[in-house]
């Protein structure tokens, strides 16, 4: 019997189970950095990245979160590579699963994540952790805190790294679109009763996660 880990079937699965926790993170990732446009100062912001960056238990789990997202990459590449080997003049029937538009270019979309991802962790993590870059500030109950919200607004505040966030945001929302049904769908949850249900929701998820996370850097730009 083949190995869960090696199969294709067992690849495709593990990659669904990383992809929704990944979807779950970036819900909580956007909540976070919303602060910075809901309220007139980066106290919240500083308080809650402070807490995501020191509590234990969110330390693990960012362990966790940066395991599932490689192993997301790595297995999305196999298949991707596997199923190109496999048929080099591609499906002579469509499937409707899988010919989508959105589904032909999920590897380039995952390019531009991944190309989203370094320099949105060289702009923030890095600087912060490594570079000493990030200021502390004083609150007025005596509490010390890494100013990261003073360090994104200074990012957005240049035209050009606004624009290119912008434009990778817009590659996450096009790989979310076909990815939030696609995971449900390997996962065996396929009906016509509710896959109506599963689209529609993923839909809205995409729209909403990529319209709330392009907002911020536009706002800031515009408004701050």
């Amino acid at each position: 019997m083949s190995n869960i880990f090696t199969s294709s079937i067992g690849k495709k699965l593990m990659m669904s189970l990383a992809g929704l926790f990944l979807l779950a993170f970036l819900l909580l990732h956007l909540a976070i950095n919303i602060t910075l446009i809901l309220y007139k100062d980066t106290e919240t912001f500083n308080r809650a990245a402070t807490f995501m960056g020191t509590n234990p238990v969110i330390k693990v789990m960012e362990v966790i979160l940066f395991g599932g997202f490689l192993l997301h990459m790595v297995y999305g590449a196999v298949l991707q590579v596997g199923n190109l080997m496999a048929r080099p003049k591609g499906y002579k029937k469509a499937n409707y699963s899988q010919t989508s538009f959105f589904s032909k270019y999920m590897l380039h979309t995952a390019l531009i994540i991944t190309i989203f991802l370094v320099l949105h962790l060289f702009d923030f993590w890095v600087k912060n952790k490594f570079l000493g870059s990030v200021h502390e500030i004083t609150y007025a109950d005596g509490e010390t805190y890494h100013n990261l919200g003073a360090l994104v607004l200074e990012r957005f505040k240049i035209g050009w790294v606004v624009v290119v966030y912008v434009v990778l945001l817009l590659g996450l929302g096009f790989h979310l679109h076909h990815g939030f049904q696609s995971a449900f769908q390997t996962l065996g949850i396929n009906h016509k009763s509710y896959t109506p249900v599963i689209k529609t929701l993923g839909v809205l998820y995409s729209v909403v996660v990529t319209t709330g996370y392009i907002s911020i850097p536009v706002y800031i730009y515009f408004f701050k």
